[in-house]
């Protein structure tokens, strides 16, 4: 990731940058809590989406069900970028589409600017969808192939009515393909003809054409090389910074979450494990999966990588339609205790503005 800018010094430097103050980084009560001198714009408490597993042709009867996410709450402050990091298979995807209320949710609250999403309908839903946009993993299957690129951005000016006139929105268009790094007259072109980083880009103008406050980056860059995965993160930067974005950035490259990121959020078999600024977790992480991940990152340097200790972890992830009982993660874990096997941690406040689920810390 040479191509990304660098990054000012840690810390202070970092702190300034994002506008956050020591003070501002205390969350005191539950886990991302609204602070007092910060806006709240989305709430999550005690999600839980569990897909039924069924069998039987005829008359399906639900034998099982899959605990894709089990009770998980943060916040996401107006403004700011929270990560969301964790294995394949841990919960991150379905929590995004939760909130976007592509999948109902089968227990919990989403509270966006004050409204519950999860009690409304779909035409009650509609005009939030206008504020709340997404930016999906493939660039190629989430564009339509028979459509121009002109026609793909502008089809939501026209559903939410934002730009009634024709003129108007191909002005619109225009100016977000510039904004995104892409010449005008790409809006002649069809997917197929753009490579796969322009593409991209042209989703991301898409989500940005009804001009959202807060957009969910769902592995938005995973599918790009690793030099135009730089450009589109610091597309994505400036753009927070020009437009006052708020973002859900979830990953699985802890590297490109530390560069772009206020907080993360660790999750692991449908279970948030820690969260905590974007510096102390990476400078100071408890939770031992969160120690794993991190110590799973290159160091792109022979010589320290070459000498590195690595701390493997166990076993194989357990299935989320029959977790394992007590703490989530004790099969693997290597600080775990008999207790851990019956008792589920809490997720509580290991230090000022970090929080972990273990009970061994």
């Amino acid at each position: 990731m040479s191509a990304v800018r660098t990054k000012k010094p840690k810390r202070k430097a970092s702190a300034a940058k994002r506008g956050t103050s020591a003070k501002s980084k205390r969350i005191a009560g539950r886990p991302g809590e609204k602070q007092p001198d910060r806006e709240t714009l989305v709430e999550v408490r005690n999600l839980k989406m569990h897909f039924p597993v069924t069998e039987g042709a005829f008359i399906p009867k639900v034998v099982a069900h899959v605990k894709a996410v089990d009770g998980v709450s943060f916040d996401i402050m107006r403004g700011e970028t929270l990560g969301l990091v964790g294995e394949s298979g841990c919960g991150k995807t379905t929590t995004g589409r939760c909130i976007l209320q592509l999948e109902k949710a089968t227990e919990g609250d989403i509270i966006y600017d004050g409204v519950n999403l999860n009690k409304l309908n779909l035409k009650q839903m509609r005009p939030l969808r206008q504020r709340i946009q997404v930016i999906f993993q493939d660039p190629y299957s989430s564009l339509n192939p028979r459509m121009k690129i002109g026609e793909i951005i502008s089809e939501p000016m026209m559903v939410h009515k934002t730009e009634p006139d024709e003129a108007a929105r191909n002005a619109r268009v225009s100016e977000l393909l510039s904004v995104c790094g892409l010449n005008p007259k790409f809006a002649d072109r069809y997917p197929h003809e753009m490579s796969g980083g322009q593409r991209q880009r042209v989703g991301i103008a898409r989500a940005l054409s009804v001009k959202p406050e807060f957009i969910i980056c769902d592995e938005a860059v995973s599918a790009l090389d690793v030099s135009i995965q730089a450009q589109v993160i610091n597309l994505l930067e400036d753009l927070r910074d020009e437009y006052n974005l708020t973002y859900l950035f979830i990953a699985h490259d802890l590297s490109v979450v530390r560069h772009l990121c206020h907080r993360v959020a660790v999750m692991y078999l449908g279970k948030m494990v820690e969260l905590a600024d974007c510096d102390e977790l990476y400078d100071n992480p408890v939770h031992p999966y969160t120690q794993a991940l991190l110590n799973a990152v290159p160091i792109p340097d022979p010589t320290i990588e070459s000498k590195r200790k690595h701390q493997i972890i166990k076993g194989e992830i357990p299935s989320p339609i029959n977790p394992p009982s007590g703490c989530v993660f004790h099969p693997r874990c290597p600080i775990a205790v008999e207790a851990c096997k019956k008792n589920v941690p809490e997720f509580r406040e290991i230090r000022p503005g970090h929080w972990a689920a273990c009970s061994e810390i």
